[in-house]
């Protein structure tokens, strides 16, 4: 997919919120897919993207069904499992299994081949899978996972992955771009990053956004040139959140 550089400048500040039950969604039997973005037979020529994020799914995937092999090209591909295991195999020689708090990333860079199934006998496997935009093209396939688990339950937001330099979980080969993840505690308030293109998603219970107010559970945020904003977990629930920050 080609995006101009026109397309990815800020024009004006925007708080943009896209309610769960508005996403495309696909379901398949095996699976039940929310995207954030156009994707697959869902297309519309307003929702491509935001910023350097082409890609967020909330994927749930039944038992001993998932993706077949299946082939990518210059895709950064960051993967957080929710709920479940997720097993990954590629034609790198790549394999391992992703569970909650493991964070992973897949450079398809010049071309690769991978299957992600639920290895699982009897219990689903939910997932948020995000694509952005490389920085460089056709380099070669690379794959890169770590537990931080730890890092997470110390409370705040934490960098899952990150070109920026950041010492993150993950790298990314994209300078302009970096994932953070948080599980919040009740009423915790966390700092969203400040830059030109953000993108908050709700994965797990329910948090507000100053300015915004109240969000849900598969909700998500477009931020656009939006200045500092804080985030607050619910006070019952909290919340994991998943926050792209783009320049």
């Amino acid at each position: 997919m080609m995006i101009r550089l026109d397309d990815i400048q800020p024009r004006q500040p925007k708080i943009e919120i896209r309610r769960k039950h508005n996403h495309f969604r696909t379901e398949a039997g095996w699976l039940d897919s929310y995207h954030s973005f156009s994707f697959g037979h869902h297309y519309d020529p307003q929702n491509t993207h935001h910023g350097l994020l082409l890609v967020s799914n909330d994927d749930v995937i039944k038992p001993q069904t998932g993706f077949m092999t299946h082939p990518h090209q210059d895709m950064e591909i960051v993967t957080w499992v929710l709920e479940g295991e997720l097993e990954h195999k590629d034609s790198a020689g790549n394999q391992g299994i992703i569970y909650p708090g493991l964070a992973q990333r897949m450079s398809a860079g010049a071309g690769i081949w991978h299957s992600e199934k639920n290895p699982g006998a009897d219990k689903n496997v939910r997932l948020i899978q995000m694509w952005v935009l490389p920085d460089t093209e056709r380099i070669t396939p690379s794959y890169q996972q770590m537990d931080i688990n730890p890092q997470l339950n110390k409370g705040g937001l934490v960098p899952i992955a990150s070109g920026k330099g950041h010492d993150a979980a993950i790298s990314i080969r994209q300078k302009g771009a970096v994932l953070w993840g948080g599980r919040l505690k009740p009423s915790e308030v966390v700092p969203v990053p400040e830059a030109r293109f953000v993108h908050l998603y709700i994965a797990k219970g329910q948090a507000s956004l100053e300015g915004a107010g109240r969000l849900e559970e598969g909700d998500a945020v477009r931020l656009t040139a939006a200045g500092a904003r804080s985030l607050t977990g619910d006070a019952l629930s909290g919340a994991e959140i998943l926050i792209w920050e783009m320049t």
